[in-house]
């Protein structure tokens, strides 16, 4: 999340100069994780990464401020989405309040946000499958 916020604020002030800035992240086959991945790992070739990063990159692009998620030819957008929440209108939330309203607080909506490597690798898989 790091180079996340990096590049959020290399998008933000790169703009004024028509500067890009846009995250990949990507779900290939290295010699660390070919072992790991099973015979998955014939899918996730790290070329599939190549022409998005190519297309970003190109001056067609006019995207910025994004993060992508890529592998096994499939390409999507992974974003961080803001829940309508809870909102305690008068006074300090207690502890307690927060317990009993924290399915409020926590629901994402109608919309993925993936938690971990795993949730995009399901995604891949399932894209694959079909």
């Amino acid at each position: 999340m790091g180079l996340v916020g990096l590049s959020n604020v290399l998008a933000v002030e790169g703009a004024k100069n028509n500067i890009k800035s846009n995250v990949i992240a990507p779900i290939a086959k290295t010699r660390l994780t070919e072992d790991l991945l099973g015979p998955m790992a014939d899918r996730l070739d790290p070329d599939k990464v190549t022409p998005l990063v190519v297309y970003l990159c190109s001056e067609e692009n006019q995207e910025t401020h994004a993060i992508y998620s890529v592998g096994g030819g499939r390409y999507a957008r992974i974003f961080i989405g803001l829940a309508p929440g809870w909102t305690k209108k008068d006074g300090d939330a207690t502890v307690e309040e927060i317990r009993d309203h924290f399915a409020q607080i926590h629901e994402p909506g109608d919309f993925i946000i993936p938690n971990s490597i795993a949730d995009e690798m399901k995604a891949v898989m399932q894209s694959l499958a079909g």
